[in-house]
């Protein structure tokens, strides 16, 4: 029998062999194996192609369908599980947002083309570094571990039993909640360390669940960037300069530097919304309108990673901002963070929540209400964005040639003038020039305007379209394990009580999007209407002055 999944989320096919599919629809599988993050099959319309494998997940009753007659499940339904897999989100592999890979699916962005290789002095790889982990994808589920001071491997195992014995095992080991470690987690089978810097805590706030405030917060700025070579010119990259206040010393970093970093903070956090990279560019990479858009873009990316409670004190952000030139502190950082144990199920182990759990009913409601937002907002951002991006179009060539084809009609009525030679028309001919002149003029305050106050809310969408990229994924996690307590037999207290861990972490993630959402949202739209009052008084006093003009010479 065909297999079949339940469609989690809405997916619109923007590509050549993908097809769209819709939330709670049931759609036919070719295949259980995935390929980069995409699988196979057939919506309810009959059309057949490509769809994202985290917006899915199999239907239960496939054990059914696909058990024979001894009880033993046939090879089809056994799901294929390999060792290691890289996943890219799927809107990171169609280039939406501002750049790379989603967060909180465990999203992995790697690098590629010449701006982006890992081939300077500050990496020194070796087969033993990639053996342990240097650079791979990391596992499809983590692996537990007993460390010192833990329970030993035989209460562990028992640990794990109890929880098998009640709790299923999700059938698409693709999806979001198995690939982030939040099934293993909620199985008990997360084991780590948990040193007290590295806790996370979430406090309650007047609306629910919050990150606990940083108490050291923190800017930072980043400079012009620079042209640099090595390789005695071979190879030409650009590299910015950026200067934290709480340690007031620049340090230089490339955009692959950033790159990385990226890579290990979705690894690390996946109920995080990291927020996306500016976009890559294979050619044009030195030109200077490119590298101030992408400058900007990784000033909108710092600013939201530095008002963050969780990333902005997170040991490897704290790295990158202040590690300089010292090599040796660099690669020993690089390498501590590319085998951090505390990734994946092992995140979870980090957080600590109120006393008072949550309750589970009311979660679920908060979690569907924001469903419904994000699909809105992200709906009206694409509106907004087409719509203001016709609109510096049109000021930028329509407008711009429409007012300098007025100002070159009254310009050529008084050439027209000028062969009076009565010197009683002396003033009004010089006057209906400058009128000429200020309608070209009003032309360039169109054509210029655009970048000064439509180009920011564009950047600041694009950045938010990232962010609601993410939390499919990151609301997936969740779900998976309000599931799974729901079809629990029996009401266990450990497995309500790693929920709420979930639960908390997410909603806590969702309250800071809303807080920052406001903030970014007030602030540029105040910066906007400032740029248009500014623009119309610049207009308006330009035409007071050709209006000044007919005054004069009388």
């Amino acid at each position: 029998m065909a297999l079949k999944a339940r469609v989690l989320y809405d997916f619109h096919s923007e590509n050549p062999g993908e097809i769209s599919i819709t939330e709670n629809e049931l759609v036919t599988l070719f295949s259980e194996e995935e390929l980069d993050g995409w699988l196979e099959g057939e919506n309810s319309r009959g059309e057949a192609g490509l769809f994202p494998a985290s917006y899915v997940e199999i239907t239960r009753d496939q054990i059914t369908s696909n058990t024979n007659n001894n009880g033993l499940s046939s090879p089809k339904a056994k799901a294929v599980t390999p060792t290691h897999t890289s996943y890219t989100s799927p809107e990171s592999q169609r280039g939406l947002g501002a750049g790379s890979g989603g967060s909180g699916g465990g999203s992995f962005h790697t690098s590629q083309g010449s701006d982006d290789d890992w081939d300077d002095d500050w990496d020194d790889s070796s087969p033993t570094d990639a053996a342990q982990g240097m650079g791979t994808s990391p596992p499809l589920y983590p692996v537990t571990s007993s460390l010192p001071g833990r329970r030993d491997s035989s209460q562990q195992h028992q640990q794990q039993a109890k929880s098998s014995a009640t709790v299923g095992r999700n059938l698409n080991r693709f999806s979001t909640f198995v690939k982030s470690g939040g099934e293993a987690f909620l199985l008990g089978e997360a084991s780590a360390f948990v040193k007290d810097g590295d806790r996370i805590c979430v406090v309650m706030g007047k609306n629910g669940p919050e990150w606990q405030e940083d108490p050291y917060p923190f800017m930072c700025t980043i400079d012009d960037p620079t042209k640099q070579t090595k390789f005695k010119g071979m190879k030409s990259y650009m590299s910015y300069g950026l200067t934290p206040t709480h340690t007031n010393v620049q340090v230089n970093r490339r955009y692959k530097h950033f790159d990385w970093l990226y890579a290990r903070l979705v690894e690390r956090f996946p109920v995080i919304s990291v927020p996306h990279l500016p976009e890559k560019q294979a050619t044009g990479r030195f030109e200077e309108d490119f590298i101030s858009k992408r400058r900007k873009g990784l000033i909108w990316w710092m600013n939201h990673m530095i008002t963050h409670p969780v990333l902005a004190r997170c040991d490897v952000f704290q790295h990158f901002l202040t590690c300089g030139a010292d090599e040796k502190a660099w690669k020993m950082g690089k390498r501590k963070a590319e085998r951090d144990e505390l990734v994946g199920s092992n995140f979870f182990l980090t957080i600590s929540t109120p006393a008072v759990p949550l309750d589970l009913q009311e979660v679920e409601s908060k979690i569907e209400g924001f469903k419904s937002f994000t699909k809105r907002m992200d709906e009206n951002i694409v509106v907004v964005n087409v719509t203001i991006n016709d609109f510096a179009r049109k000021q930028i060539t329509g407008f711009k040639k429409e007012y300098q084809k007025v100002g070159q009609s009254f310009a050529l009525l008084g050439q027209a003038f000028e062969l009076d030679q009565q010197a009683y028309s002396g003033g009004l001919n010089r006057a209906i020039a400058y009128t000429g002149e200020a309608y070209e003029q009003v032309g360039e305050y169109f054509a210029e305007q655009p970048r000064r106050d439509l180009a920011p809310i564009s950047d600041l969408l694009d950045l938010y379209r990232g962010h609601l990229a993410n939390f499919p994924d990151i609301i997936h996690v969740q779900k998976g394990a309000l599931t799974k307590v729901k079809d629990c037999p029996k009401q266990e207290g450990e497995l309500h009580d790693r929920c709420n861990i979930i639960s908390c972490a997410t909603l806590a993630e969702i309250q800071h999007f809303h807080r920052t959402r406001v903030r970014d949202f007030r602030s540029q739209m105040q910066h906007h209407l400032q740029e248009q009052i500014g623009f119309f008084q610049k207009i308006t006093a330009k035409l007071q002055d050709a209006l000044q003009k007919y005054d004069d010479d009388q």
